[in-house]
């Protein structure tokens, strides 16, 4: 049977709707998958100073030395002292260092972040490899605790052989704490009010 102009114009206004809704179900999936796919795309690449992890250090050292500096940050809203033990470091490509970050929670309450951190220049995160880090978990500290958090990293020699970064002579590693969502809201004493360490 044939159909007739009126009843395909009748149809018109169900086909566009069912469009407008598959349309918008695509878009509403895309948004929730943006996030993850983002995260991916900059550890594979370190678009946006994202660093790699690595699980085992270089068989040999590099020739190139440079500079790596140390950046603390903390929210407004998360009652932490954050801090690196030194403000910078001169390595060889290749070699394994570790550094430690210092924080200290100043309330009377258990308190829990996490880190969020990037490398300066931008160029550099794909060369800049952690093999441990504070900043793959959420961190707690109890009511006055303080704490040093190791991070171990080397920077790839391969990264000798990369035109973008022969005029690059130091790399910034900043993090920046925010209270985590599921944080601990407990109040807690500590004795005498002395911080704990």
């Amino acid at each position: 049977m044939q159909q007739t102009p009126n009843s395909r114009n009748q149809r018109r206004p169900q086909l566009i709707a069912a469009a407008v809704v598959g349309g918008s179900l695509v878009m509403l999936g895309l948004s929730f998958a943006s996030v993850p796919l983002y995260r991916a795309f900059c550890s594979a690449t370190g678009f946006g100073g994202a660093t790699q992890v690595a699980k085992k250090g270089p068989k040999q050292a590099g020739q190139r030395v440079l500079t790596v500096r140390f950046d603390a940050n903390v929210s407004h809203d998360l009652p932490w002292r954050f801090e690196p033990e030194v403000s910078k470091i001169t390595l060889r490509t290749g070699e394994t260092t570790t550094v430690y970050y210092r924080a200290t929670n100043l309330s009377d309450r258990e308190t829990a972040g996490l880190a969020a951190y990037n490398v300066s220049p931008d160029q550099a995160g794909l060369w800049f490899d952690k093999l441990a880090c504070f900043c793959f978990s959420e961190q707690h500290l109890k009511a006055r605790e303080s704490a040093e958090w190791p991070v171990v990293f080397y920077l790839d020699p391969a990264l000798e052989n990369e035109e973008n970064m022969n005029k690059v002579e130091e790399i910034t590693l900043s993090y920046s704490f925010f209270p985590a969502k599921g944080g601990t809201e407990k109040p807690t004493e500590a004795p005498n009010g002395e911080p704990k360490t």
